[in-house]
Order: structure tokens, then C-alpha cells, then sequence
């Protein structure tokens, strides 16, 4: 590979669906309009774009209408929930939490004009980006011949907030409170938590254990941001939280040395 086509920009292969022509038109043309996009496929309603994408392998990005006959942009998303990723093209403000939860890159309310079609677009390119690097990263991986080096430890995390990829240091994060679909991450730095769509079980796989801990089936605690250790109570960023019986254990023997 020659040194141009390594450094050569990475365009996104793009699908419009619509089931007006007119909603369609303009995106095409927004598409078109884009220099880090390619426009390889138009449908006027879910099912075509469905028989396309089974011959179109390449497609990367489905800019796709919610409210269509026979087959809704929401469930052909489901369908293709480890196909092209998506922006939800839509009249119905209403689908924005359902386009959330099927992992749409971004949710477009009609009528739009090309200025918030780029920022999405920008949203979707940063995307790829990263993911392109992150495939790309094991070709530097040192030799096997060399000793291992230890990895420095991150110091933050990224979270999915309201559609964008958002880093958080870890330091900063005073608990996290769990909410049946969706965790509070409430943070030191302000006073209002970033709420996003994971569970509680995941943050805790996320979050190094030598600096938080899980005290509770809704609580995970930073365990630097601890103010006081009362019965079964932590006082936390001027909260009292519980600590259940489940995760007593753990919790006493953790503090047992500051004793």
C-alpha cells in the first residue's frame, strides 16, 4: 500500500430511505453535497432498502425516515442492528428516545436545513474515524520478540449522552446511580448528572475496581469522593447512600484497614 492510500480520507458510503419524494430528494442531495460522503443507494420505503443493503455490504450509513408503510425505519433498524449504523430522518419528535435505544448516531427532525444534516454528518464522520483507528491500532502492536510494556491506566471513560460520545474523567465521577434502563453519573465538576443508556452492571465492568465500588443494586461509589462511613450509610457529595446486605462484605473488608 502506498503511503497516499494509507493516509487517503475515509468516506462514508451512504443509503438514504424515505418514503417521500421530496424528503428523499433533499437528502440525496445533502449527501451529494458532503465531500467525505457517497450516496450508493436511495429507497422510497424500508423493504426495498432491506432486498438492497443484502447486496450492498459496503453501505456504512442509513439515513433513514421512521414513519413508512409495511416496514418503519425503527424496526428495519432493528433488523439491521449489526448493519450500516443510522441517523433517523423524521417529522415525529416523539421517536427520539426509541432511535436512542436502537443506537442511532443521530436523530434529524424535519424539516431540516444542510447546517444541521453537517453537524450530523460530522457526528457520523468522527465515528467512523475512531472505529477506523481503533481496527487499526493492533498493525503497530510492538513485535513479539520485544518485553511486554505495561499499559499506563486510563484515566477516563466515554459515555453515550443524548446521541454523542462524551469523556469523562474518572476522577471526576462522584457515584453512579442505576435507573432500570439508564445510569445517573453524577460528577463533582457540576451539579447536573450525565444520564446515558447502559446499565449499572456495565459501568461496574467499566470502572476500575482499586478506585470505585459497587455498595448497592442502584449505587456505585467512588470511593475517593467518600466524605463518612456510617451503619450501613455512605455520606457522599452530601448524600446519604445505602449499603445492602449483598455488598456488606466487600465494603467492611475494603475499609476494615482504616481502622
Amino acid at each position: 500500500m502506498s503511503e497516499s492510500e494509507a493516509v487517503a480520507p475515509f468516506i462514508i458510503n451512504c443509503v438514504a430511505v424515505d418514503d417521500e419524494p421530496l424528503a428523499l430528494g433533499l437528502v440525496c442531495s445533502f449527501i451529494e453535497r458532503t465531500p467525505f460522503m457517497r450516496l450508493v443507494g436511495r429507497h422510497e420505503s424500508a423493504v426495498a432498502a432491506l432486498r438492497s443493503l443484502h447486496e450492498r455490504p459496503d453501505a456504512h450509513l442509513l439515513f433513514l425516515d421512521i414513519k413508512m408503510p409495511d416496514l418503519s425505519g425503527l424496526e428495519l433498524a432493528r433488523v439491521l442492528q449489526h448493519g450500516p449504523r443510522v441517523i433517523f430522518t423524521t417529522a415525529f419528535n416523539q421517536y427520539a428516545l426509541e432511535g436512542f435505544r436502537v443506537d442511532a448516531l443521530d436523530y434529524l427532525l424535519k424539516p431540516f436545513n444542510y447546517e444541521e444534516f453537517l453537524r450530523a454528518a460530522l457526528k457520523a464522520k468522527a465515528y467512523f474515524e475512531m472505529k477506523q483507528a481503533s481496527e487499526a491500532a493492533p498493525a503497530v502492536a510492538p513485535a513479539p520478540a520485544a518485553p511486554p510494556v505495561a499499559q499506563p491506566e486510563e484515566d477516563h471513560i466515554y459515555l453515550k449522552v443524548e446521541y454523542q460520545l462524551v469523556r469523562v474523567a474518572l476522577a471526576d465521577i462522584v457515584y453512579v446511580e442505576g435507573l432500570k434502563d439508564y445510569v445517573k453519573v453524577h460528577l463533582a465538576s457540576q451539579t447536573r448528572p450525565l444520564l446515558s443508556l447502559t446499565s449499572l452492571r456495565s459501568m461496574e465492568e467499566k470502572l476500575p475496581a482499586g478506585k470505585f465500588m459497587r455498595i448497592h443494586r442502584s449505587y456505585i461509589v467512588g470511593l475517593g469522593h467518600i466524605q463518612a462511613v456510617g451503619r450501613g450509610t455512605v455520606q457522599i457529595q452530601g448524600e446519604t447512600l445505602p449499603v445492602s446486605d449483598g455488598y456488606r462484605e466487600s465494603f467492611d473488608q475494603f475499609f476494615s484497614r482504616w481502622k
